[in-house]
């Protein structure tokens, strides 16, 4: 490599508008170069070499700190850090191998560290709703998270992609720019309870899309529901054993330009032919907390989403600065689902200042509702026991409604590395009224090695 570098430099020097253009190439390719892509830099441009030839190597990582600064559940104030890393590879099949508009994708990923929403911002009991470190949960293990292969027919009209991949790759998709849970990725894989799978687990899938027109399309899916591809050691499980059923999500996806300004709305509804429990009710209709027997059992749950992102602004003509508004909702099932509705709103400003103009700034608010029949389950589970003082360590804390706000300002420190420090207050954490609000101080590192 070091090689490659100085001959790089050697050849810059050749002429002097020669030297104008591969310098600047260089610099771009070089490792650490704030207009590098990549951290690692080009690899003395043998990595543009293997994207040429239909091999794009990806790594990356998340960091994201967490600290209680004020309220929540226990007041004790400290910080918390987890990460993930990335890596994977995306394949060109037709640059590759000649298989005419075939893709194909294999990731794995990488999580540690904790949380600071589990037991000091939250009741342990009962927990938060959403969480302030969206990069924490499924386990302290590597994962296969992506393994798939991908190809569109009849003039690129369908599109067919099958293997191993999470709902929220292709279906309620949203960004994750945010920290907060309740801003970032498939909103209904955090609310549609022990179904919905978002990254990093994968499941046995299939999708199927279908492109109406330039702005619009049509697509199903088939995932595969098994629980046990949760469980800690099972990241590379590829069997099918431990299946309950399948998911079914279908969605309508318009991606209209609105004076000029790129949007993107979707609708979709899914449905889970898993056996799943009621949240109240025994097998006789009654309620389960009092008479003591088993919950009942229905044989699906189903529940609808929608997401809205539109630019609303440029910034002196330049499209790639201006004001973004994002809305997401998503409903479910009152029978069996622990939250039966979510909605967020949230707006991020691109580009703030011509002094930095790859910076961005971004303010959300977000509504989590539990069920009112969980709630009921709770009020009736604690008369049963005869307890009745939320401190006493057999209480079943009451839950209603959690609301989540946050507050960061991304900074683009190079093309590879964005630094967002960010606050977060959360109103009833666990949606529990006996919890003290909370203020947590955040700080998300993204990088692309």
């Amino acid at each position: 490599m070091k090689k490659k570098h100085v001959n790089a430099r050697l050849i810059c020097q050749v002429s002097a508008a020669a030297a104008l253009v591969l310098a600047g190439n260089a610099m771009a390719a070089d490792a650490f170069s704030s207009d590098s892509k990549w951290m690692t830099g080009d690899w003395g441009g043998e990595r543009t070499k293997l994207i040429e030839q239909g091999i794009d190597i990806k790594a990356d990582y998340v960091g994201e700190m967490g600290a209680n600064l004020h309220g929540g559940y226990d007041d004790d104030k400290t910080g918390r850090y987890s990460d993930q890393f990335g890596l994977g590879v995306a394949l060109d099949l037709q640059k590759l191998w000649g298989w005419d508009n075939t893709q194909a994708k294999i990731q794995l990923t990488n999580r540690n560290g904790y949380n600071i929403s589990n037991d000091r911002v939250g009741d342990p009991r009962a927990g938060t709703l959403s969480s302030s470190q969206e990069v924490y949960g499924r386990g302290h293990m590597v994962r296969l998270t992506q393994l798939w292969i991908q190809h569109q027919f009849f003039d690129n009209k369908l599109d067919v992609k099958a293997g191993y991949f999470g709902e929220g790759e292709d279906f309620n998709t949203f960004p994750c720019d945010f920290q907060n849970l309740a801003f970032c990725g498939s909103q209904v894989g955090n609310w549609a309870t022990n179904i919905w799978y978002n990254w990093p687990v994968s499941q046995a899938a299939i999708r199927v899309k279908y492109n109406i027109n330039d702005e619009l399309y049509a697509q199903i899916g088939a995932y595969n529901q098994n629980p046990s591809q949760l469980e800690h050691g099972n990241g590379f499980k590829l069997s099918g054993s431990g299946t309950k059923g399948t998911v079914l999500p279908v969605e309508l996806v318009w991606s209209p330009k609105v004076n000029s300004l790129p949007g993107e709305y979707r609708v979709g509804y899914y449905k889970s032919t898993a056996d799943a429990d009621d949240v109240r009710e025994d097998v006789n209709g009654f309620d389960a907390a009092t008479t003591g027997d088993a919950y009942k059992s229905h044989n699906s749950k189903s529940g609808y989403w929608f997401v809205a992102q539109q630019q609303l602004t440029s910034h002196n003509g330049d499209a790639t600065r201006g004001l973004n508004i994002a809305a997401n909702a998503t409903f479910h099932d009152k029978d069996t689902n622990f939250i039966d509705n979510y909605q967020s709103v949230m707006f991020v400003y691109k580009g703030p200042f011509d002094a930095r103009p790859k910076d961005d700034i971004g303010i959300g608010a977000a509504r989590i509702h539990v069920n009112k029949d969980v709630k009921r389950n709770a009020e009736l589970l604690n008369a049963s026991n005869g307890v009745s003082d939320y401190d006493n360590a057999a209480f079943s804390p009451i839950r209603e409604t959690e609301y989540n706000y946050e507050l960061n300002y991304g900074f683009h420190v190079t093309n590879w590395l964005t630094v967002r420090p960010n606050l977060q207050y959360i109103t009833h954490p666990g949606g529990v009224d006996e919890v003290d609000n909370a203020l947590v101080a955040g700080l998300k590192i993204q990088s692309t090695f």
